[in-house]
């Protein structure tokens, strides 16, 4: 990739699970009774045809690794499962209050902190106890994040047991020192280990996470890593930056030196080389920073232009509803957003006095719907038009102005009424997208609020 493309468009900017991204979030016409009015609606127009996602988040941790921005809760004392599980159920049913039917399950996804910090019991407690009060749809997907140190056979069998297809495995980088700069050590042989029992079990789709541009990391240390992915053959990958946000409060990102970091150029390179790896090895780009086989159904998805994205990442199930329970979980109801406190003790509290615990959130308008397709379409299918009525708007004539020299640089192809990402213009992504964010071009951020493009 071209130095000059990378100076010129390594900016800080977001990763677009969300339009309107949370910095721009309108908090003054949001309200929790708003926020039910979204769901209710949103419930009755989609649980019929499509169903629901739902989105647990399982905060706690044994040890912080320092390459992570999530909100999570370092303990080693395991008696905070239940009492944080029996919120999480309380939480489910102040949301049952509000449907007038069983909702059906479409994608259901445990996130951390650790999911595997909590014992198999305690997980299909949990799950047991959402299913008492909803049932799957059809063609559902549920999967799970798991910690190759601590992920056991008695883990993946309890999750299979109650319907988990598919689980993604945290790897980040096989190299040694990158391993302890971000105090993640892991060997091979325990990524090797899960793997290879999760197959044995039945899952149908299992994952591996890959970051470039850790502390310490180099172009040699992504190769030999990927060279080890091959060995295990995931059905897919998620490839992607590390997205260094020491300013957020609690992200744990400490112990290097911002100088141990590679550059944006040498980050591209890994990148680069990287991607080009796993091309040879038979994985297909899917959307950005993510690889599948062709065997698989995100893969299949991207195929059949089914491919969605929500603050999962992508998915593979579109449902204009996802619910996220537990702390600092984010819902989207497509009318609206809302986000939970992000305090532990708080959230109990809340969830106890039969609140939803949501503390701040952005009710959509009709422009920002517009956007969000848009920058959806671009995100999961490198194109977009606005031919129709339905997606037109004034603005994209400054829109258009603003990508003229995307094109000039060969990242872009545009028409009258659309705009296609060329092969070069796909690590760019971001940038392009950023071109269609209203609330960000009109009021630009005067510190950073997010990680680098590249």
């Amino acid at each position: 990739m071209h130095t000059k493309l990378v100076d010129k468009y390594n900016v800080p900017g977001p990763r677009y699970t969300s339009y309107p991204t949370v910095p721009y979030w309108n908090h003054e016409t949001f309200s929790l009774n708003e926020w039910k009015k979204s769901v209710i609606t949103s419930f009755a127009e989609s649980n019929d045809a499509q169903g629901i996602s739902i989105y647990i988040h399982l905060p706690f941790c044994e040890s912080m690794c320092t390459f992570c921005g999530c909100n999570k809760r370092i303990t080693k004392r395991h008696t905070v499962e239940i009492p944080y599980i029996n919120s999480i159920l309380k939480e489910w049913q102040l949301y049952l209050n509000l449907l007038e039917t069983k909702p059906k399950i479409k994608e259901l996804h445990l996130g951390g902190g650790t999911p595997t910090f909590f014992s198999p019991e305690n997980l299909e407690y949990l799950i047991k106890g959402l299913f008492s009060s909803a049932k799957s749809a059809e063609a559902c997907e549920f999967s799970f994040e798991g910690h190759p140190n601590n992920t056991t056979r008695e883990h993946l069998q309890a999750l299979y047991d109650v319907g988990f297809r598919r689980v993604s495995f945290g790897v980040q980088d096989y190299n040694e020192k990158v391993q302890k700069a971000i105090h993640r050590v892991q060997p091979f042989e325990k990524v090797k280990y899960v793997t290879e029992i999760a197959r044995e079990i039945g899952y149908t789709s299992i994952g591996h996470d890959i970051i470039f541009g850790l502390p310490f990391q180099t172009e040699e240390a992504v190769i030999h890593t990927i060279q080890k992915t091959k060995e295990l053959l995931p059905d897919r990958l998620a490839f992607y930056s590390y997205a260094h946000i020491p300013w957020q409060k609690g992200n744990g990102q400490r112990g290097f030196n911002e100088e141990d970091l590679p550059t944006g150029e040498e980050k591209r390179r890994q990148y680069e080389v990287g991607k080009k790896l796993l091309s040879k090895v038979g994985y297909v780009e899917i959307g950005m920073d993510h690889f599948a086989l062709k065997s698989d159904t995100l893969f299949l998805a991207m195929e059949d232009q089914n491919l969605h994205r929500n603050f999962m990442g992508y998915t593979v199930s579109k449902t204009k509803m996802m619910i996220g329970l537990g702390v600092s979980s984010i819902s989207d109801s497509w009318h609206g957003f809302s986000q939970n406190v992000k305090g532990i003790e708080s959230y109990q509290n809340l969830v106890n006095q039969g609140i939803i615990p949501v503390y701040r959130g952005h009710i959509l308008t009709k422009k920002d719907k517009i956007i969000r397709q848009h920058i959806l379409n671009l995100m999961c299918h490198f194109k977009t038009d606005w031919s129709s009525k339905q997606l037109y708007l004034d603005e994209l004539i400054d829109i258009t102005i603003r990508l003229k020299e995307m094109e000039q640089d060969g990242l872009v192809i545009m028409t009258d009424h659309s705009i296609e990402v060329t092969e070069k213009g796909k690590a760019f992504v971001r940038n392009i997208c950023m071109a269609f964010d209203l609330r960000l071009q009109h009021n630009k951020p005067e510190t950073q609020l997010f990680s680098m493009t590249v």
